[in-house]
């Protein structure tokens, strides 16, 4: 049973204890109880008798690690991967496609492991990227376009830092890019740079 806001029911949590709690409909839901205080926060997510917030930072890159994911391919595997989250139930929060990796932060349900989830996203969207575009099927042999591998992270209190780290992760690798490129011309003098020999 809810009440409106302001109700001043009260409502026992069952039928065996003698327990009684005051609930109020609202954001964040506060619960008070004899034994206990809590807070539900505007994150959670429900399921038929469960309560969950699970959030999980996920890596995973093309095989070889090539550098493949730009341009049209780029925007196909955007459309692919947002399609299978949508079919597993997952919500996307932010992702980023560089030219060799794809960063994510979703929220999966505790129904379905992380595990099960990661390989069911790289299993599909290689046949839905090798159908959109065959001709990748030779750079690598066969039907297998993510390498085996992926990184996990639990999401906690740090949403808000790896939101933004996803978000700023392309512009900090043009940084690096930039960073690491070799000059060849003196940006003061304008003339060649003569290499030095290792020894």
């Amino acid at each position: 049973m809810r009440y409106a806001y302001g109700s001043e029911k009260v409502l026992p949590l069952s039928k065996k204890t003698s327990h009684h709690a005051r609930i109020y409909i609202g954001q964040p839901t506060k619960i008070f109880n004899t034994r206990r205080c809590f807070f539900m926060s505007s994150d959670t997510n429900s399921l038929a008798h469960t309560k969950w917030n699970c959030k999980y930072h996920i890596v995973f890159a093309p095989k070889y690690r090539r550098q493949v994911i730009y341009g049209k391919i780029k925007r196909d595997i955007g459309v692919i991967l947002r399609q299978l989250c949508e079919r597993k139930g997952v919500e996307i929060i932010e992702a980023e496609a560089s030219k060799n990796h794809i960063h994510m932060l979703v929220s999966i349900p505790p129904k379905l492991g992380v595990s099960s989830f990661v390989g069911y996203l790289k299993g599909k969207s290689s046949l839905m990227i090798f159908d959109r575009h065959a001709n990748l099927k030779y750079r690598y042999g066969n039907r297998k376009f993510w390498c085996k591998g992926f990184y996990v992270d639990t999401v906690g209190r740090n949403k808000k830092v790896i939101e933004n780290y996803i978000r700023n992760q392309l512009q900090e690798e043009i940084v690096a890019d930039q960073i690491s490129m070799e000059e060849y011309l003196d940006p003061f003098t304008g003339e060649e740079i003569k290499k030095r020999r290792k020894k």
